[in-house]
């Protein structure tokens, strides 16, 4: 193909649909190289659920218009922007758009440098703590080693290889910047990321190849990411550096006068901070142990929506939400009719088994959500003012929804109540205490009392090595977890659930629910039952079919 000496509107499009396909097909690797022990997977994920946004902003213009395609590139990835990495890049996007946004409609290699210098400096602009060995000192190492091309022969081409070689350069020396990058023996994730840029810089400029992504290896395996001069990745890191539990993100609509205070209340309430956007639109990002401060905080500035909230301990596969949604329908059975009630119950749940039991106790209002799968307050108000009751209680099951449940009562025509619950243990014991023609107040009252006198505990497997209070962390062994954290480390199933339970079971208690998920088999569920027999012999057990992802068992202790 002839090689391009400037980037047309039709162009630019092209390159970023060749970045969101890359992206799109290296997710899982960058999903699954991550330094956090739990089932995790945002990196990958969030950066190209950011471009598909932008993807489906440039569906809406003319593709000839340069001014337009710029815009669309800018207001989309500002829109669609997920997690940390999501919103940086969103970032270093309006930075590009702003320098090839040239009246001509042709952007050259000058412009194309430029850009790049721009997409940097408001990159660092936006992070109230920028760290080096991230994603923006890639960004940096692509700017400066564009800037380098200079000279006669300077052309489009060399700008991009440039910057490109600048880049990769960057992004090998981050785990000498950052200690755990070093200790996992492989680079940052978000910079890989944005290393697809420029190969999608290239495809388009003079047809090579984008790089294939390799079959996911285990963090230890080396590098997995092979492109023309290969690269290995990993998450970013400052989740696990900042050591906070929530990342809080949500749409701020606010004068752009006001944003400067607003920074500076959040910089006393959490780190990875990221305020992004202009002429009256943020978005903002925020790791945080205080949720409501977080939320809070912007109310004296402006008015906050689109509020995701995700407990960094619990998140598991944002893909395996794309499926759960797809599928709730089949979650949530057709509408049984009974009664109208004074007060109805509305439940965020998912599995097959969860919900049926969640039917079976009288959830009349299904949502499917759970650990990273988070419903937005539009779908949970959508389901509310669908009951029959003109007062609802919800029950969150999971502490990040919890928040975004508790902006309900405000917008829907219902009178709403929430029950801070916190696992699908305490939903199930909320609804113990639920008396359908008791009203939503004393339901409420009745039902968080409830719900507080079981103890939960859930077990999982670590998809990467890493320390906790319990020992450490190797990848593939079973987790125990508490209401507190990681509580047993073992490497079979059946051995971290017994232990969890030696751990969480007083003679005091005398019932276990075992709510079997995706994972559990027979032969370790009687093996649990029988620790229980043998151990806490005054203890009932009963076990129940959930169907939950990545949780093989939950367990609800009374």
């Amino acid at each position: 193909m002839e090689v391009l000496d400037a980037l047309t509107a039709d162009a630019l499009c092209g390159a970023i649909s060749s970045f969101r396909d890359g992206l799109v097909q290296h997710r899982e690797v960058i999903n699954r190289l991550n330094v956090y022990p739990v089932p995790d997977g945002d990196t990958g994920t969030n950066m190209s659920l950011t471009l598909e946004s932008v993807v489906k902003e440039l569906e809406t213009v003319d593709r000839s218009d340069l001014e337009a395609v710029c815009r669309a590139i800018s207001h989309g990835s500002l829109m669609g922007a997920r997690g940390n990495s999501g919103v940086i890049l969103s970032q270093l996007l309006r930075g590009l758009a702003e320098g090839l946004n040239q009246p001509d409609g042709l952007a050259g290699p000058d412009h194309l440098a430029h850009a790049l210098a721009r997409a940097d400096e408001l990159a660092r602009e936006a992070v109230m703590r920028p760290v080096e060995g991230t994603i923006l000192t890639v960004a940096r190492g692509a700017a400066e080693g564009a800037q380098g091309q200079s000279g006669a022969d300077r052309s489009l081409l060399s700008v991009v290889e440039g910057a490109r070689q600048g880049a990769a350069e960057a992004l090998a020396l981050t785990p000498t910047m950052l200690p755990v990058l070093a200790q996992a023996g492989v680079v940052d994730s978000g910079g890989t990321g944005l290393l697809l840029l420029f190969d999608a810089l290239l495809h388009t400029i003079d047809g090579r190849p984008m790089p294939v992504a390799d079959a996911v290896a285990d963090l230890d395996a080396g590098p997995v990411f092979s492109g023309p001069e290969g690269h290995s990745v990993i998450d970013e890191a400052d989740k696990a550096l900042a050591g906070l539990r929530y990342e809080v993100m949500y749409l701020l609509e606010a004068e752009d006068a006001t944003i400067p205070a607003f920074k500076e209340v959040w910089a006393g309430l959490g780190d990875s901070i990221v305020v992004v956007g202009g002429d009256g639109l943020w978005n903002c990002h925020i790791h945080t142990d205080d949720v409501g401060a977080a939320i809070e905080a912007c109310l004296d500035a402006g008015r906050p929506r689109s509020i995701r909230v995700t407990d960094l301990l619990d998140e598991v596969e944002e893909e395996r939400w794309v499926r759960e949604a797809a599928v709730a329908e089949d979650l949530v059975p057709p509408e049984v009719q009974r009664p109208v009630s004074l007060s109805g119950v509305v439940a965020v749940a998912s599995g097959d088994g969860i919900g049926r039991i969640f039917r079976s106790l009288g959830v009349e209002g299904l949502i499917a959500g759970g650990q990273s799968m988070n419903p937005s307050i539009a779908e949970l108000v959508e389901t509310v003012d669908a009951m029959r009751s003109a007062e609802v209680i919800v029950l969150p099951n999971n502490s990040n929804i919890r928040p975004v449940a508790n902006r309900v009562d405000e917008l829907s025509a219902k009178k709403v109540w929430v029950v801070p619950t916190d696992t699908i243990a305490e939903g199930f014991a909320a609804l113990l205490a639920y008396d359908p023609e008791a009203s939503g107040e004393v339901n409420a009252a009745a039902m968080e009392e409830s719900a507080r006198r079981v103890v939960p505990g859930e077990v999982t497997r670590a998809v990467r090595n890493s320390d906790s209070p319990a020992g450490p962390i190797a990848t593939g062994d079973w987790l125990g977890l508490s209401r507190d954290g990681i509580e047993v480390v073992a490497d079979s199933l059946a051995a971290v659930a017994c232990e969890l339970l030696d751990q969480l079971m007083t003679a005091e208690h005398d019932l276990v629910t075992i709510i079997e998920g995706d994972g559990s088999g027979a032969a370790d569920t009687r093996r649990i039952t029988e620790w229980v027999k043998e151990h806490r012999p005054e203890a009932e057990v009963e076990v129940h079919h959930g169907g939950q992802p990545l949780y093989p068992y939950l367990f609800s202790i009374e």
